[in-house]
């Protein structure tokens, strides 16, 4: 009898089914992985400095692997682009699929950003795309031959969903999530699933399944979580778009640790249903629930992909609305709508932001204080702001958190060295503590209301149509340092829309060196961020050249207008700074 414990030997399995699933033709020689990259087992419990500085994002170029037309077709095209190229005869789905699998296959190699490569079936998919447009005349969608990934807990029929846990390996999904479904309906090719969290309740993908995730800018910082393995994916073009879930900031954690667009809808925008969660059916119901939205490069691309799927949402999804998008995509010579207000939220009352953070924000509303027709105003801090991320959490946690360490002690599963001491079993709420945290979220949101009203005697107007806020409080930090979460669970316990959209890379200029804050320590959550610029316990350089993000609000239900406002703010530094994809 092995006295080893039962995960390992399941860990081994399914490392080598993933290791199978890449062809041999599509494999990177040794000398091209940079120096560091540890074992699965050691990219669990190894510190940033076994990693070294180094980025990976030119190697797909460098590496020999794909050919001159594999790298324009996954370097050159957005989503609408790419599309109409397949959709007219001049490329095959085939080969635009198989570009895409093949640099996903390399970034999986620099980064372990996959769960399952579904390399085979995917291909197969875009041969039979090809055969149907050839016969017809007519693509089989929208999407037709799109390379498209998902996080790993969106079930795939006949694909595990085992979310990092070896307790759910080798348990294949009877079938497709409801959004997988949709997606493949508007001729969308599923190429990948990507890796996450154990437990999917940190900010760092790591498991013992899969390893650790790298940022593929940095392998010393974070690539954030939990849809950390889709920000990796995307941001080394191993798809043209990845989907997420949402419910602390895991979609927008990743999309600011690797510099770029993440798009938290409203709930019903984007079908959910069809996941492994590792939690008790139904708990999203009665706590907080989450939601599913895009990470991709652009927000043209963001605007792409969620133009074909809200109109669709609710004929897919039990949890779907009835919703509509703008048909035809935002024009470069846009001009923001006429009287267009943006007001700046600096702060959540509860974690001050550290120097770079809040210089970039006062960057960008300086920049758009400058560009015609937008009116930008100071908010001052709701009262009710600083109670969101203590609120949403407990609503995070309604049960006593047994059925996820239930599945990880069923076969001697270790908790990953961040969760150690941080998870354990609590108590269930009784239905009157429920009813009470609900009673104080309604009550939040009626307040919270007026920060977006003007109220004119019995009349009510719009005062603000979208805010623009940190994303953290705190720049990308290294491995396992990511910090607050209420710049993103808040808005998530409010049902609000929010996006990322990617500014500059941190510069010499915002070290800062020598110089402490001054303001009053706010409580635990300010003291711990502070951790990560006091220079005795960090050393700031280490943010030199990390993204610098700003996420983007506006009010419940308003996600095209979110859209609109991204793509205000982007175009806005864009114009200032230049693209952040060149910088990094």
């Amino acid at each position: 009898m092995s006295s080893q414990p039962r995960y390992i030997a399941i860990a081994q399995r399914k490392q080598a089914e993933l290791a199978a699933a890449i062809p041999p033709e599509w494999r990177l020689p040794d000398h091209a992985i940079p120096e560091g990259m540890l074992s699965v087992a050691e990219s669990i419990t190894e510190g940033p400095k076994k990693y070294g500085r180094v980025s990976v994002m030119e190697i797909p170029r460098t590496c020999g692997l794909l050919s001159a037309k594999e790298l324009d077709i996954t370097e050159n095209y957005d989503i609408r682009g790419l599309v109409a190229e397949m959709s007219e005869g001049r490329f095959k789905a085939e080969e635009v699929v198989r570009g895409f699998c093949k640099r996903a296959a390399i970034a999986h190699q620099l980064t372990r950003c996959l769960t399952e490569p579904l390399f085979h079936r995917a291909l197969k998919r875009a041969q039979e795309l090809d055969a149907h447009l050839q016969r017809t005349g007519t693509p089989v969608g929208p999407l037709h031959g799109l390379p498209i990934s998902v996080k790993d807990t969106f079930n795939v029929q006949g694909v595990d969903s085992s979310i990092g846990l070896s307790a759910l390996a080798f348990k294949a999904a009877k079938e497709n999530a409801p959004l997988v479904d949709l997606l493949e309906s508007l001729g969308a090719v599923i190429i990948a699933k990507t890796n996450i969290p154990q437990t999917l309740a940190t900010l760092d993908s790591c498991n013992h399944l899969f390893g650790r995730t790298l940022n593929p800018l940095n392998r010393q910082w974070t690539a954030g979580g939990s849809t950390g393995g889709e920000g990796a994916l995307i941001a080394m073009r191993g798809s043209m778009v990845g989907f997420g879930t949402d419910i602390g900031g895991s979609i927008r954690v990743p999309a600011m640790c690797q510099g770029i667009y993440g798009f938290k809808p409203s709930l019903g925008r984007v079908p959910f249903g069809g996941q492994m969660n590792g939690q008790i059916e139904g708990k999203g119901r009665i706590g907080l629930q989450a939601v599913a939205g895009p990470l991709a490069r652009s927000v043209a691309d963001i605007d792409a992909i969620m133009a074909e799927i809200v109109p669709r949402a609710e004929l897919f999804g039990e949890d779907g609305i009835p919703g509509s998008w703008s048909s035809h995509p935002v024009p470069r010579s846009l001009s923001p709508p006429r009287g267009f207000t943006i007001g700046v939220l600096k702060t959540d009352g509860l974690v001050t932001p550290l120097p770079p953070i809040t210089r970039i924000l006062d960057e960008v509303a300086q920049t758009l204080r400058h560009t015609p027709g937008v009116e930008v105003v100071e908010l001052p801090v709701p009262s009710v702001l600083p109670k969101c991320q203590a609120l949403a959490g407990r609503l995070m946690g309604v049960d006593d958190g047994s059925h996820m360490l239930n599945l990880i002690e069923s076969m001697d599963e270790e908790l990953t060295p961040w969760l150690q001491g941080r998870m354990k079993r609590g108590k269930d709420l009784t239905i009157p503590q429920l009813a009470g945290l609900q009673a104080q979220r309604a009550e939040v949101e009626k307040e919270m209301l007026k920060m977006w009203t003007l109220s004119n005697g019995s009349s009510k107007t719009r005062r603000v149509d979208a805010i623009i806020c940190p994303v953290a409080p705190h720049p990308v930090p290294q491995l396992d340092r990511y910090n607050a979460v209420g710049y993103t669970s808040t808005f998530v316990l409010l049902d609000y829309p929010a996006g990322v959209v990617p500014v500059r890379p941190f510069a010499d200029s915002d070290l800062e060196t020598g110089r402490d804050m001054d303001a009053p320590v706010l409580g635990s959550w300010d003291k711990a961020n502070r951790q990560l610029w006091n220079e005795k316990t960090t050393d700031r350089r280490v943010y030199l050249g990390s993204p610098l993000s700003v996420q983007v609000v506006t009010p419940k239900q308003h996600d095209y207008e979110l859209l609109q406002a991204m793509e205000v703010v982007d175009r806005a530094v864009q114009g200032r700074v230049g693209s952040i994809s060149a910088k990094l």
